[in-house]
């Protein structure tokens, strides 16, 4: 009897250590999803717009792998949020901004966690590498024949000061608006007078770790709230554990096209 107890007790040794294993592979995988999206209220004249968009860093260094993945491929470069946390040095920020700078311009918005470093410093660092920070404003995105879209940003929902209608009002009179927040819960607070057809977020890391499919937030994916298409990465860094399960590491090269049709949010890999 003590004899199999034991050989129960290492193989649930052997099976934890299997199973660790895999999760930890999975918080630092280099995936790269390609999303094709078709949007009737996009200008004809105005094209295609190819974004990069990357959430939750957290402590991870942007890989190669990554960049390697998106280079020449987007128009510019969006970050979630969640860049950094508490720990990470400034200088690891830098690489990884300088890393991503090589896809394209980029563009930011705050996250809960960007606010335990020194945003002083962080905001700085930023300016110095070019890179907008969307606090609550709107950049004007041209395509040809002057066609514009709006690209929209939000401070944090949780942290920050959230003013989702001074982006609204700041941004240019568009018929196609992109909002990026931080949190996807600013989809509460959206209406069919804003205009925003696409909001794009993270936050959630589709739960990190999901047991037989259940976890504390929804997996990553788009889905159609109102007349607004909401877009949730589950992030390429994790938090407190360097763990994942169920809820895959992911980056994004979003393609988005003018379409006589409704939303297209067919999804390949």
């Amino acid at each position: 009897m003590e004899y199999l107890l034991g050989m129960m007790l290492v193989v649930i040794i052997i099976f934890a250590c299997i199973l660790i294993y895999y999760m930890f592979k999975e918080a630092h995988a280099d995936r790269t999803l390609t999303h094709n999206l078709n949007f009737q209220e996009l200008p004809i004249d105005f094209g295609e717009l190819s974004i990069f968009f990357i959430s939750d860093i957290h402590k991870r260094r942007v890989s190669d792998t990554i960049i390697e993945n998106a280079k020449g491929k987007a128009d510019f470069v969006i970050i979630g949020g969640d860049l950094a946390e508490k720990g990470v040095r400034l200088n690891q920020i830098k690489e990884n901004l300088e890393l991503l700078n090589q896809i394209g311009p980029i563009y930011f918005v705050w996250g809960n966690n960007d606010y335990e470093i020194n945003t002083v410093e962080l905001r700085a660092l930023m300016n110095r590498l070019g890179v907008t920070i969307l606090e609550n404003t709107a950049v004007s995105l041209k395509g040809y024949k002057q066609s514009q879209v709006a690209l929209l940003g939000v401070d944090d929902l949780t942290v920050g000061q959230c003013d989702l209608e001074g982006a609204v009002s700041s941004s240019v009179e568009s018929s196609f608006r992109v909002l990026v927040s931080h949190n996807p819960e600013v989809i509460d607070m959206v209406t069919a007078e804003h205009q925003i057809q696409l909001i794009l977020s993270g936050h959630t890391h589709g739960g990190q770790i999901r047991i037989f499919g259940f976890g504390p937030y929804e997996k990553g994916g788009i889905k159609k709230v109102g007349n607004t298409l909401l877009f949730v990465s589950n992030g390429y860094g994790t938090t407190t554990l360097p763990l994942r399960l169920g809820a895959k590491a992911e980056t994004h090269l979003i393609t988005i096209n003018p379409s006589r049709s409704r939303v297209n949010d067919k999804i390949g890999k």
